[in-house]
């Protein structure tokens, strides 16, 4: 059902809503009753004099029965029956009938959205956070320590006033340890007392700062100077740390190092040129494929659409991120090894490119483009080091078949038989 075709639907609603009859309502607007009856139950077309009548009698703006409030309400009822056997010309009728309920429905939606991505988080920061996993093992090794010199005491019948002085002793060191590193646990997962503060690991603090700024710097396109890359890191909020700052100042020079090689004109109009395709963009810009691929991620999304990038070092760890919607990236880690990204450390020379699904309930469909940057030579007794890049493209729905289903993390990945898992998944194996 269009969204045309269910002005007689409003109609309707606001006439019942108003507790006025059907035949008032025709009288006054000069119309048969049976006619406004078939244009209720959405059977004639209306516009023009009848359609303005009909508002003025019913007290409402004409765009909001001919184009609807509802328009938003419908696009959000779409988008939560996503995946689910429910036609979208029913989603439109139930939010022209019962706006109220359709409201409550895509708030629930939302809410079960934003729940389930604070548990995909939550859950990958349990699993791989290193600085959480170091201060729950020197929590539970203090409890360990004070439970064996507590068993001692308890145990040994007759001990020397010298070992018993020293197990005290030892006791009350490890409890003061034990006090303070739960304190440090509790301040990392919530926060300092009496802040709002959210404590964040140097990577988070970097995308949360990329993410706020759309990861594209304006002040950066150009002729950028090496100072421009101070002065835009001093007016950055949310880098409190100076590893952060740190982080932050390399991918702001690597910024300034490809907006001077691919300046942002040229890009977009080859981009406008031959579209999102980096074979011909690389042909058209005279560029190499990483250098590209940072490019087209830090170009603003109104410009050309959403586009992803992940880059791993040499042993496999994110060290950018910045993903598509619908497609997740672990904030700490390594991701899933069936990534494409991974597939080319072993290939350095062959680039790779493969549609990717990302299994879950919302699984999506993306264009996975991966190729590897040597970021240091090899020498006589030191290795080359390497980088992977993957661009992330939004993959229509008529070119999704034959897609390689991926996770995000292991620990978090529902898919079964998995010959790539490193652990177990608390999906499949439940809390």
């Amino acid at each position: 059902m269009a969204e045309s075709s269910i002005i007689g639907t409003r109609i309707r609603e606001r006439r019942v809503r108003q507790g006025i009859k059907q035949s008032a309502l025709a009288a006054q607007v000069g119309i048969s009753p049976s006619y406004l009856n078939l244009i209720e139950h959405n059977r004639r077309r209306i516009g023009g004099k009848i359609l303005n009548q009909l508002a003025e009698a019913l007290e409402v703006e004409p765009s909001q029965l001919s184009e609807g409030a509802q328009a938003a309400l419908i696009a959000s009822l779409n988008e939560a029956r996503a995946g689910r056997a429910v036609t979208r010309a029913r989603a439109e009728e139930f939010a022209g009938r019962f706006p109220g309920w359709a409201q409550l429905l895509v708030d629930l939606h939302n809410q079960n959205t934003t729940l389930e991505q604070s548990v995909r988080t939550l859950t990958n920061r349990l699993a791989h956070d290193p600085h959480l996993a170091a201060s729950l093992h020197d929590v539970i090794s203090t409890v360990t320590a004070i439970r064996s010199t507590a068993s001692i005491l308890v145990e040994t019948k007759e001990l020397e006033p010298e070992w018993q002085g020293r197990f005290h002793r030892n006791i009350n060191e490890d409890s003061r340890r034990l006090a303070e590193g739960a304190e440090n646990l509790v301040r990392y997962l919530e926060a300092a007392p009496d802040t709002e503060a959210e404590i964040k690991s140097p990577q988070d603090e970097l995308h949360a700062y990329l993410a706020e700024k759309g990861f594209h710097f304006p002040a950066l396109e150009g002729d950028a100077s090496e100072a421009a890359v101070e002065v835009v890191l001093d007016a950055a909020q949310g880098i409190e740390s100076e590893a952060a700052r740190q982080l932050t100042r390399g991918v702001l020079q690597q910024y300034r190092a490809d907006a001077a090689c691919l300046p942002l004109k040229p890009v977009l109009e080859a981009v406008a040129r031959v579209g999102l395709e980096p074979d011909l963009l690389a042909a058209e810009l005279d560029a190499d494929m990483p250098t590209l691929f940072r490019r087209l991620a830090m170009l603003p999304e109104v410009e050309i659409g959403p586009v992803g990038l992940a880059i791993c070092d040499g042993a496999g760890a994110l060290i950018f991120r910045k993903p598509l919607p619908e497609f997740s990236m672990p904030p700490v880690g390594s991701a899933c090894s069936l990534w494409p990204l991974y597939q080319v450390l072993a290939q350095p020379q062959v680039p790779v490119q493969v549609l990717v699904r990302q299994v879950g309930r919302d699984a999506q469909v993306a264009r996975a483009l991966a190729v590897t940057e040597q970021v240091h030579p090899a020498g006589f007794g030191t290795p080359a080091l390497m980088r992977a890049h993957m661009l992330m493209l939004p993959v229509a729905g008529a070119a999704q078949g034959g897609a390689r289903d991926v996770g995000v993390t292991c620990r978090i990945c529902p898919l079964a038989n998995c010959v790539a898992r490193r652990e177990p998944s608390i999906i499949t194996g439940g809390f």
